[in-house]
């Protein structure tokens, strides 16, 4: 990069706070009061994120008399719940391609329920009053190299043969132009109804005051710090007090899992992203995009782009940022050296944009697992069940989490609980240094097939083999 472009670049971010744009809201919903003293309930959630947030609210759908208790460490929806692009995917699998990989034989049914899932939480938007600017715009996988343009195309023949390809379009550059413009653009995949979008944290701001309407007793600023048995249901321990529950959920993620033995499956990974300010009807006009769908290029280290409610770009990803150990800090959420990198990836993207400002720039840690879609469990006689490695696409998928932890907790055998997705688990990660030397070795990889179209290396090959990856 030469200099004169960083100078040019890095400029725009001069005025760029370091705070999630979604979490800078005069809108934000004050705390709920900290939990002291005892409590007891039918349900304890641990976590007041989606997965948290969706497991007590269908649970009292589910059983409108069932007493539940939601614990936040924080505040409802502060970390990655309120900080992500706000993609919601009906895919359950983190795309078609790493579903009929590992799943073969029931991608039809996870296509299906992740399709019902997706209706269900635009139902769910609709009966509650969310306000979280859902608009059911879908997505484009964009190609940016030929030999991505190549694999877009021979991949949309794949699906039509496999009758997998409804709603889904291949567009040739031309098209795919039409839809948004970039110089960058050669080929494109279009799901028209899978992918919403959605402002994250407003989402999740509506689901904790559809919880409260409906008789959830939740407490933020309170952690939860310990869990263990207590009779015939457990017990958990919290800085002011404590809660007794005939059952638990815990919607954790990536902070530490109350059940030690889940801790080896996830690993953190920093996501980071920008916001533009408002763009004027010229320079929309410049882009197109009149159809606001989300899009995605089709790298390894790839970038997730989108419009705000008021047509503000969010441009985010690409660096995927593993900290040696596996350490979640807040000092990882700010990354200059990253935000300059995607400042200048952008507007390698829209050129015509040039002189765009940031408003906001910021990062935090997701979960991933090493099938990159989640997994579930039941621990202490099935009174407790976790779920977690949603690898950042957990803004549909955890609401079809929550289903399973509650079918999990109830003990019924169900069309989810049946599923190998839902039955087996992924391989954990290994302990350091492997993790870390692993984690960089598939990077370096990623980002040299990348450059020499798409070949992956032995390294790769391998790891395909054996199922095993780091995405974000």
């Amino acid at each position: 990069m030469a200099p004169s472009a960083m100078t040019r670049w890095t400029t725009s971010l001069s005025e760029a706070q370091p705070v999630p744009y979604w979490l800078d809201d005069p809108g934000k919903p004050h705390p709920e009061p900290a939990l002291t003293g005892a409590e007891t309930c039918d349900l304890l959630v641990v976590g007041g994120g989606y997965s948290g947030l969706w497991t007590a609210l269908i649970a009292k759908e589910r059983d409108p008399q069932r007493e539940v208790v939601l614990l936040e460490g924080r505040e409802v929806g502060w970390a990655a719940s309120g900080r992500n692009g706000g993609f919601c995917a009906a895919s359950l699998t983190h795309g078609l391609a790493n579903g009929l990989t590992r799943w073969p034989d029931e991608i039809r049914k996870l296509e299906e329920l992740g399709a019902r899932n997706l209706d269900e939480i635009e139902a769910a938007v609709a009966r509650y009053s969310l306000d979280c600017d859902f608009e059911r715009s879908g997505e484009i996988d964009v190609a940016t190299e030929p030999h991505q343009a190549a694999e877009l195309r021979e991949w949309h023949e794949e699906l039509q043969d496999r009758g997998l390809a409804d709603g889904i379009e291949f567009l040739d550059a031309d098209a795919v132009r039409e839809q948004v413009d970039s110089p960058t653009f050669l080929a494109g995949l279009h799901d028209r109804r899978g992918v919403a979008m959605l402002h994250p944290a407003k989402l999740a701001w509506g689901l904790k005051r559809a919880c409260l309407r409906l008789g959830v007793r939740v407490h933020e600023h309170t952690p939860a710090l310990a869990l263990k048995a207590y009779g015939a249901g457990m017990a958990v321990r919290t800085p002011y007090g404590s809660v007794r529950a005939r059952k638990v959920a815990l919607a954790t993620n990536i902070f530490p899992n109350l059940v030690k033995r889940v801790r080896a499956y996830t690993v953190p990974v920093y996501d980071y992203a920008l916001m533009t300010e408002p763009l004027t009807a010229e320079q929309l006009a410049s882009v197109g995009w009149k159809n606001r769908q989300g899009l995605g290029d089709s790298a390894n280290q790839f970038h997730y782009f989108r419009l705000s409610a008021d047509n503000r770009i969010l441009w985010g990803g690409y660096d995927a940022i593993y900290p040696y150990g596996g350490r979640v800090r807040a000092e990882y959420d700010d990354r200059p050296k990253t935000y300059a990198k995607l400042a200048g990836h952008f507007f390698t993207c829209f050129p015509q944009l040039e002189g765009v400002r940031f408003t906001h720039a910021w990062g935090g840690a997701i979960d991933t697992c090493s099938r990159f879609s989640a997994f579930f469990g039941t621990a202490h006689q099935g009174r407790v069940a976790y779920a977690a490695g949603y690898t950042g696409l957990g803004v549909g998928a955890t609401r079809f989490g929550a289903d399973v932890m509650l079918d999990l907790l109830a003990g019924e055998g169900t069309e989810r609980t049946e599923l190998e997705m839902v039955r087996k688990k992924p391989l954990p990660f290994p302990p350091e240094p492997f993790a870390w030397t692993g984690i960089a070795l598939t990077k370096w990889s990623l980002a040299r097939a990348d450059a020499h179209g798409g070949r992956r290396n032995l390294w790769l090959k391998t790891m395909d083999k054996l199922g095993l990856g780091f995405d974000s």
